[in-house]
């Protein structure tokens, strides 16, 4: 009776633990299939419990990218590689896509087997940590390390002196500026850099917006590391994480010492000074969020084409491929479907490239309000479109077939008050998905069943396979 209630115990404390660990817990069952996620996996993640008990490697929402945002396949997950290798997993970096929010969020894995004797009772742990931050922090490094203005970036905890607040991060004009190397400030506080003249109404008005998380600009007079005095104008920032909670405060500083001679000397030209301040802000903030735009631009370019908008060739092959694995565990056929827009040279030749590329557009659009999220569908190439999609029903791909063919047939593209229709030809292979089903060889079959729609007159599908 005491063993049972010192293992109880033990079993509630190990729970108690997980469920406030500050890391990520998932535990999977041989299958792959989810048992348990602490609370902070749930956060991260922005799944409830009730959305991932029970689901497998294999589902088809699960989308992770390799540091590089290369597409991991399915077998390179870090439970399959645990599983399939019988080995742990350290310290690696993975990113995921979640579709509710643009950015990649990344994560360090560990993962490990615990063996219990046999596969079938064994269970499989993966802990995460959110590194997001520390990931994407200086993304734009070469861009601080090289421009004119100083940057220093601290901790928001503790600012009070005389430890805080801890200085993290200093660019090379700051060096240059100071006179102090990077390994001499970090660890310690700006306060280093302030002497018996830097006005203590400044630096108090710094300290009170520090204490409240606010933005706040100032000039002050500093110190470099042979004494010499400075006047630094200095915007200060908060800088929050992906939860809103702010954990840094970065400082963009410019010497301003001939300008501030200059105010001294020529009070006249204080609002013209002030203007030029206000310019420059706006043009800092301008550059600021085309830098943002152009990363997300970025990683989404991996995954969208571009011109269509809808989910590009690389992309698709990573999802047919899941689609598959997602039947073969239904016992279900797959639809594989080669689509091939009709006439489009004709269209091409009589009104221009630019008109095919809006009839581009409209097709693809009629796609994506067709297929449903769990379906793969991409742009293949230039007038092609592929997709992959499990059958559950005998009459589910003639239906599929028949909305897409109305569908577009119902769209219609106006160029100078002249409306331009078109058709699609559609070829479908289906098959029962099982291990060795190859993706490549059913497509071709599609292309081959789209021909021969083609022949028979356009707009039509032919349907090939069980």
């Amino acid at each position: 009776m005491e063993n049972s209630e010192s293992g109880l115990a033990n079993d509630l404390n190990l729970k108690r633990l997980l469920e406030h660990a500050h890391i990520g817990v998932v535990i999977h069952a041989w299958d792959t299939s989810v048992v348990y996620a602490n609370p902070t996996a749930l956060r991260l993640m922005r799944l409830s419990y009730e959305q991932i008990i029970g689901k497998t490697a294999y589902d088809p929402e699960w989308h992770f990218v390799d540091e590089a945002g290369k597409i991991i396949g399915v077998d390179d997950y870090p439970v399959n590689k645990v599983k399939n290798q019988n080995t742990r997993l350290e310290n690696e970096i993975v990113g995921a896509i979640d579709g509710s929010q643009p950015d990649i969020s990344w994560f360090l894995v560990n993962a490990y087997l615990e063996n219990s004797g046999s596969p079938e009772t064994s269970f499989i742990v993966v802990t995460f940590n959110d590194i997001t931050e520390s990931k994407q922090l200086f993304s734009f490094r070469d861009i601080v390390e090289n421009t004119q203005d100083i940057v220093i970036v601290t901790e928001a905890n503790p600012i009070d002196s005389p430890v805080g607040p801890n200085i993290i991060y200093v660019n090379k004009a700051f060096e240059q500026l100071t006179g102090y190397t990077q390994d001499e400030v970090i660890g310690e506080t700006p306060r280093i850099l302030q002497g018996a003249l830097t006005d203590k109404q400044s630096t108090q008005r710094i300290h009170d917006a520090l204490a409240k998380q606010e933005a706040v600009t100032e000039t002050l007079l500093n110190y470099d590391s042979s004494g010499r005095p400075y006047w630094l104008e200095i915007n200060i920032m908060p800088l929050t994480n992906k939860y809103g909670e702010v954990t840094h405060f970065a400082a963009i500083e410019r010497d301003v010492s001939e300008r501030k001679f200059h105010l001294e000397q020529l009070k006249t030209k204080n609002e013209d000074l002030k203007a030029l301040k206000v310019t420059l802000e706006k043009r800092v903030e301008e550059r600021t969020n085309e830098l943002m735009t152009a990363k997300i631009t970025l990683e989404q370019i991996a995954f969208i084409d571009q011109l269509t908008n809808i989910p590009n060739r690389r992309y698709f092959i990573d999802q047919a491929t899941k689609v598959i694995y997602s039947a073969q565990r239904q016992a279900l056929p797959v639809a594989f479907g080669f689509i091939d827009v009709d006439n489009f040279k004709k269209i091409n030749d009589s009104h221009g490239h630019s008109v095919g590329d809006e009839v581009l557009k409209a097709v693809a659009s009629c796609f994506a309000n067709t297929f449903r999220k769990e379906d793969a569908f991409c742009r293949y190439g230039g007038e092609e479109f592929a997709f992959a999609v499990i059958v559950k029903e005998n009459e589910d791909t003639e239906n599929l077939a028949n909305r897409l063919l109305a569908a577009v047939r119902n769209t219609k593209v106006t160029i100078e008050n002249v409306e331009i229709y078109f058709t699609i030809s559609l070829g479908i292979k289906i098959n029962q998905a099982t291990s060795t089903t190859d993706f490549e060889l059913e497509l071709k079959d599609a292309d081959e069943a789209m021909y021969q729609a083609k022949k028979e007159g356009k707009d039509k599908y032919v349907i090939v396979g069980n």
